[in-house]
């Protein structure tokens, strides 16, 4: 492109920026540019990130058509930054081949080109890609990409809220007296226990990420078994750390069984906090009633703690998060 314009215009200083440059080669050259060394500037959408050149009046994005509402939007915005009038100028072929999107998006660029107009373009550019299905996974935007698991939880939660809380005999009618849900729909974790995928186990970031997803979204026993199995097959055996956090994601399942919302496992010792809602159902539960029989039992390591706003259980000698595992599938049988 560079090639064709100094044909056209022989007598024009040019210069190329790209993202696959040198950071100093980069550098230099868009400070060459805002210098005055050069009349025109070649570039990737890479201007689009922030790089201000408050001299430079005229842009042409070509192929416009393939272009996010978004990036037209913040491509125009790097012109006119001072006091001298600007122009961006939207290159694209004849309209009769145009998709519809790529039509709206044009129109909707043409038309809100007044300042502070960026948030009917959001609304324009919502529409044109549309907001996604609620309550699946096909999403727009980033939220495919990273954050559909706690959008989803998110979600399970205000709609919990929505509905009021289960009916305590329901729940047990329905899970043979185990709430499994009912109460409690996620478990905080808090240790300081090394929990974590090493980075000499696996030191991609990108397959660490969906790996941590996969793993938080375990529901079962032989989901996790299967999975434990995957990653001595692919990397080798587990390391502790990784067991670690393996133990996490089993002791988080027991945890919402039995109705804890949170869990402290700090210093060898255990807190299991039970509904933070003093005037919740699951207090008059028959869940509830056996894990106090069970605790109070003679020669049960536990101990009941009662606070203003809070119940829970205190568990000591409690080293590893397998070993508070342990303890709470103790609890989950529930033999008296």
């Amino acid at each position: 492109m560079a090639d064709r314009i100094r044909l056209l215009c022989p007598k024009a200083r040019i210069c190329v920026a790209h993202g696959q440059m040198e950071p100093v080669q980069l550098e230099k050259k868009i400070l060459d540019f805002i210098d005055g060394d050069y009349d025109i500037l070649v570039s990737t959408t890479i201007m689009e990130n922030g790089v201000d050149i408050p001299n430079a009046n005229t842009m042409l994005i070509n192929r416009a058509q393939y272009f996010g509402l978004s990036d037209l939007h913040q491509l125009r915005g790097r012109v006119g930054r001072s006091n001298v009038k600007a122009y961006c100028y939207l290159i694209v072929p004849s309209q009769d081949i145009l998709t519809d999107d790529a039509r709206a998006r044009l129109n909707a660029i043409e038309t809100f080109s007044d300042l502070g107009s960026g948030f009917n373009i959001a609304m324009q550019d919502l529409d044109i890609r549309g907001a996604g299905n609620l309550l699946g996974a096909e999403q727009s935007g980033f939220i495919a990409e990273m954050g559909f698991e706690t959008y989803q939880k998110i979600l399970s939660e205000a709609m919990t809220e929505l509905r009021g809380e289960l009916d305590a005999e329901e729940v047990t009618a329905d899970t043979g007296g185990m709430i499994e849900g009912g109460w409690v729909s996620d478990c905080y974790i808090d240790t300081d226990i090394d929990a974590y995928i090493p980075d000499d186990y696996i030191n991609v970031p990108r397959e660490k990420m969906r790996l941590y997803r996969e793993l938080d979204n375990m529901k079962t026993d032989a989901g996790i078994d299967g999975f434990v199995a995957e990653m001595s097959d692919r990397f080798g055996p587990v390391p502790p750390q990784l067991e670690e956090l393996i133990n996490i994601v089993r002791l988080r399942r027991e945890a919402i069984a039995l109705g804890f919302e949170k869990i402290i496992l700090k210093n060898g010792n255990m807190l299991a906090s039970f509904v933070s809602n003093q005037q919740s159902s699951y207090y008059n539960s028959r869940q509830f009633g056996k894990i106090l029989d069970f605790i109070q039992q003679p020669g049960r390591k536990y101990q009941l703690v009662q606070k203003p706003n809070s119940l829970f259980v205190k568990c000591e000698k409690v080293p590893t998060v397998k070993k508070a595992v342990e303890l709470l599938q103790e609890m989950l049988n529930l033999q008296p």
